[in-house]
């Protein structure tokens, strides 16, 4: 497989992993919505009820995966994708799965993901949302040979351009946010990490301090 370092290669693997989980896991049921990377700050995902695409007048739903989370492991890429698809999934088959503003998750979505590889948990405020990959779909992205995606948006730092042409900073020097992540950066081999809070780390294979913001 060509490296995956240019958007177009990612987009398009993003399509060829829902088509596999289409077939191995919804037998083929599903109609490929548009998929896109796009920012998505509040969620690792999301499938929307509606047409957001038309395309020669047809209406096309949408599935979206956050551009800031691509470089996380692809089983719990996968696992995001797979959670969307059983949003999709339950819409088809006129499943009520969500709630409460269509955020809460009920057990009808646990019961569709958990059927198809997925490790379910619940939390207060979104329900039976938190996704994990079973072992089984570890297996099956084992067997398929699927890679990692080495690609991420940096979503907190850098300049960004106006549709003026003016300049204006997106973020370089702003305070960090409770609740935001701070990166981490191994001075030696450039492994990264990201906490929520404040942290000393070491990284686990050079055994030097990580540089904070870095």
């Amino acid at each position: 497989m060509k490296q995956l370092t240019k958007y177009n290669r990612v987009a398009a693997y993003l399509n060829t992993l829902y088509d596999r989980l289409n077939a191995d896991f919804f037998n083929n049921e599903l109609i490929r919505p548009v998929i896109t990377i796009q920012s998505s700050p509040q969620a690792f995902g999301h499938f929307t009820l509606f047409d957001a695409w038309s395309i020669n007048g047809e209406g096309i739903q949408e599935i979206n995966i956050g551009a800031g989370t691509l470089a996380r492991p692809i089983e719990n890429v996968i696992s995001t994708l797979l959670h969307e698809m059983c949003h999709q999934y339950n819409f088809m088959k006129n499943i009520k799965d969500v709630s409460r503003g269509v955020t809460y998750h009920n057990k009808n979505f646990k019961k569709t993901a958990e059927d198809r590889g997925l490790i379910i948990s619940r939390s207060e405020k979104y329900g039976w949302s938190h996704t994990e990959p079973s072992e089984m779909l570890i297996e099956w992205i084992l067997l398929n040979d699927l890679t990692n995606i080495p690609m991420n948006r940096n979503e907190f730092s850098g300049f960004q351009l106006g549709g003026n042409g003016g300049g204006r900073e997106g973020g370089k020097d702003r305070p960090v946010r409770k609740g935001s992540y701070r990166r981490h950066v191994c001075p030696v081999c450039n492994l990264t990490a990201r906490t929520t809070k404040e942290a000393s780390l070491i990284c686990g294979d050079c055994g030097v301090k990580m540089n904070q913001g870095a």
